[in-house]
């Protein structure tokens, strides 16, 4: 599963992206305005409404959908008689003027592999007939479809690492792919039981990872399930690791999770959770962020991926370590219930 790269650029383009006042109306005879259009470099914007008609500024700290990395003007490349882009323009606007900003912006320490993805806020369509010509970068906690997770804090001081708070279960999607986080009561493909923290220094192999990762997982997934069985439920205990780029950027955490027994090279779905419901309360580090929760349902369909052209959702999250729970063959999954 590779993360969000300089990478999943999550082109919100954003058809319905009109209308927002702070504060109520100005006046019935002008167009309201909405916070993204006038939104600067590190200030970050949230929105509820699946149009993002109701985006406003917020502060950092608080939850929040899009951080601005940067602003770009692209009328001498589309003057005013220039067509709407289509989603390959958009793609390569982008790529030309928001991957750039977001290094910029992040002393070129972005995780390639992160949990941040590179985005852009364009002009809606009507907009772009009167002639805006002017794009938002940015960049946003991305669940697996490319959609958009609350996040918590501004990006440059927030760990990068692509993992999630234990008790999250991420779905099993296309492609025997991992999807998005759901209700553990739902099919899924794993369970999160813990995060390891790697110490810092030179990059450890991933051999080596495997082999902390496997100690200390045991130890997490036992505490986690009460000492379950998980072998007799048909499930077992796997882990991520961290690629020589991400280690380089800071990101020193790894997720360790419970998954069911692959058949052949097919992750199997399953349903129910595995942990102690007699256990001690979870710590989380920025729960909703990494909590269940629906993602953002963005306006006009699927991302697009910054360097295959491919939806982020053909990539998966957390990133893996290609130990064999992790195939890359299609097929449809079976569905085990676990009953605890």
């Amino acid at each position: 599963m590779v993360g969000a790269f300089l990478g999943a650029l999550v082109l919100l383009m954003l058809s319905a992206f009109t209308s927002v006042l702070a504060g109520g109306p100005l006046s019935t005879k002008r167009e309201l305005v909405n916070a993204a259009y006038q939104a600067n470099t590190g200030e970050c914007l949230n929105w509820e409404r699946k149009d993002l008609s109701d985006a406003q500024k917020v502060d950092c700290g608080a939850a929040h959908r899009f951080e601005v990395t940067g602003t770009a003007d692209i009328t001498a490349a589309y003057p005013k008689e220039a067509p709407f882009p289509n989603a390959e323009a958009w793609e390569k606007i982008a790529a030309e003027h928001c991957a750039s900003a977001a290094k910029t912006y992040m002393s070129d320490k972005l995780d390639p592999e992160g949990k941040y993805g590179v985005s852009t806020l364009n002009p809606d369509e009507k907009r772009w007939t009167d002639g805006y010509r002017q794009i938002r970068c940015g960049l946003q906690v991305t669940a697996p479809s490319g959609a958009a997770l609350p996040s918590f804090g501004s990006a440059k001081t927030q760990d990068q690492s692509n993992v999630y708070d234990p008790a999250v279960c991420l779905a099993l999607a296309e492609g025997n792919t991992v999807g998005d986080p759901v209700e553990c009561a739902q099919p899924h493909a794993f369970e999160i039981v813990g995060v390891v923290q790697h110490p810092e220094g030179e990059f450890m192999p991933v051999e080596k990872q495997d082999s902390t990762m496997s100690e200390k997982c045991a130890a997490i997934a036992a505490e986690y399930t009460g000492g379950a069985d998980l072998k007799a439920k048909g499930l077992l205990v796997t882990w991520d690791t961290r690629s020589d780029k991400s280690w380089a950027v800071g990101s020193r955490k790894a997720n360790c999770k419970i998954g069911a027994v692959p058949q052949g090279n097919n992750l199997v779905a399953w349903q129910g959770s595995v942990r102690n419901p007699n256990g001690a309360p979870l710590t989380t580090a920025n729960p909703p962020q990494t909590t269940s929760v629906r993602a953002q349902d963005e306006p006009t369909g699927a991302p697009l991926h910054s360097e295959s052209g491919k939806p982020p959702s053909e990539s998966g999250k957390p990133s893996d370590s290609g130990k064999p729970d992790k195939p890359s063959s299609s097929s449809s999954p079976t569905t085990t219930t676990e009953n605890r």
